[in-house]
C-alpha cells in the first residue's frame, strides 16, 4: 500500500513538473516600445514626429514672444491712448492670443494623431510577423513586457523580433 501511495505521489509530481515546463516554453514576452524605438522603420517615424514637434515648438515660441512684446507695448501706451483705443487694442490682442491657442492645440492634436496612426500601422504590420514567429517556434502566447512583473530573460524575444522587423518592415505610414 505504501508503494502505491508513493507511485501516485511521484506521478502527480511529474505531471505538475511537466505541466510547468510546458508553460514556460510556450509563453514568451516582447518589449514593443523598444522595437518601435530601435527598429529602422520605427526610429525613422519617431524622428520625423520629433522633427515636426520641434518645429512647432520653435514656431509657437516665436509667436508667444511676439504676443508678449505686443502686450508690453500696449501696456506702456496705456496713459497715452484713449480708453476706447486701449480697449480696442486689448481686444485685438485677446483675439490673437485665442488664435494662437487654437493653432497650438491643433498642431499638438495633429502630431498626436500622427503618432497614433504610426503606432496602429506598426501594430498591424508586426502582428503577422509575431504570428509567423510563434507558429515556427511552437509558442502559444506572446505577452507585452510592460504587462509582466517578473520573467526569465530567456523568454524575452524582443531582439529576435527586432531583427525580423528590420528585414520585413521598411516604412511606417505617417499621415
Amino acid at each position: 500500500m505504501k508503494i502505491f501511495k508513493y507511485l501516485i505521489c511521484c506521478f502527480i509530481c511529474l505531471f505538475f513538473l511537466q505541466l510547468k515546463n510546458s508553460f514556460a516554453e510556450t509563453i514568451v514576452y516582447i518589449n514593443m516600445d523598444k522595437i518601435m524605438q530601435v527598429s529602422k522603420a520605427g526610429k525613422s517615424a519617431t524622428e520625423k514626429l520629433n522633427k515636426i514637434n520641434k518645429a512647432n515648438i520653435k514656431k509657437f515660441k516665436k509667436i508667444e514672444e511676439d504676443l508678449k512684446k505686443e502686450e508690453a507695448d500696449i501696456v506702456s501706451k496705456r496713459n497715452v491712448l484713449s480708453q476706447e483705443e486701449f480697449e480696442k487694442k486689448i481686444n485685438t490682442l485677446k483675439k490673437k492670443i485665442d488664435e494662437y491657442r487654437e493653432k497650438r492645440t491643433k498642431a499638438i492634436d495633429d502630431v498626436t494623431k500622427q503618432r497614433i496612426n504610426i503606432t496602429a500601422d506598426f501594430a498591424q504590420k508586426i502582428k503577422p510577423i509575431l504570428a509567423e514567429y510563434a507558429d515556427e517556434n511552437s509558442i502559444d502566447m506572446v505577452i507585452q513586457k510592460k504587462n509582466i512583473i517578473m520573467g526569465k530573460s530567456k523568454l524575452d524575444i524582443t531582439d529576435e523580433i527586432l531583427k525580423i522587423v528590420d528585414s520585413k518592415i521598411s516604412k511606417l505610414k505617417s499621415n
